[in-house]
C-alpha cells in the first residue's frame, strides 16, 4: 500500500506525511482524527470497512523545533526535477556547485543544482556566465510546506487546502 497520508497538527498546520497504515493506526488508537478520507477505496477487515484516511489531525499538539528542509543530495535532487539543469538529462547525476568551491562558492540550498557528470566536468571550475549559459531558474531553498506539497510525490486534492497551490512567486 503505497498511498500517503497527511498528517496535521493540532492546530490543522502540515506536519509531515505517512503511511495508510500508520494513519490508521493513529485513528484507531484515537490518537488522532480522520479529516478527510480517500474515495479510492477501503480499509477492510473480516467484518468491516473502514474510510481510507487522506488527511488525519493530531489530537495532542506536537511541537518542532526545526521545521525546515535538510539540504542532502536527494533533496536538491527532488527540488531540480531529477534532472540536469543544464542540458535535461536524467542519466549519472552530480551535485554541482553554481560558483565553485575553488572561488569561494558556499555548500548551501542557492549555490547547488543537479548537473549530469558531463556537464559537470566540461563545466569545471568556471561559472555558467563564463560558459556561456544561464540557469533556467535560480537555485532555491525549498520551504517545509514547498517541499511537502511539491516533492513528496502526488498529492490528493483533498491535501490542497491544508498546503496550498502549487503556484510560486
Amino acid at each position: 500500500m503505497s498511498r500517503k497520508v497527511l498528517v496535521l497538527n493540532a492546530d490543522y498546520s502540515a506536519l509531515s506525511i505517512c503511511t495508510v497504515p500508520k494513519a490508521f493506526l493513529l485513528v484507531y488508537l484515537d490518537k488522532a482524527e480522520l479529516i478527510s478520507d480517500s474515495k479510492k477505496g477501503m480499509l477492510r477487515t473480516i467484518d468491516k470497512a473502514y474510510p481510507l484516511p487522506s488527511v488525519i489531525r493530531l489530537h495532542h499538539y506536537v511541537s518542532l523545533p526545526f521545521k525546515g528542509v535538510m539540504l542532502s543530495r536527494q533533496n536538491v535532487f527532488r527540488r531540480d526535477g531529477n534532472k540536469c539543469i543544464y542540458c535535461g538529462s536524467h542519466d549519472d547525476l552530480t551535485l554541482d556547485h553554481v560558483m565553485p568551491k575553488s572561488r569561494g562558492g558556499k555548500t548551501n540550498w542557492d549555490n547547488l543544482v543537479t548537473a549530469c557528470r558531463r556537464c559537470n566536468s566540461r563545466k569545471g571550475d568556471l561559472t555558467p556566465e563564463e560558459m556561456g549559459i544561464s540557469l533556467p531558474k535560480k537555485p532555491y531553498k525549498p520551504s517545509f510546506i514547498m517541499f511537502l506539497r511539491d516533492f513528496a510525490g502526488s498529492i490528493e486534492e483533498n491535501w490542497v487546502p491544508f498546503l496550498g497551490t502549487k503556484e510560486r512567486a
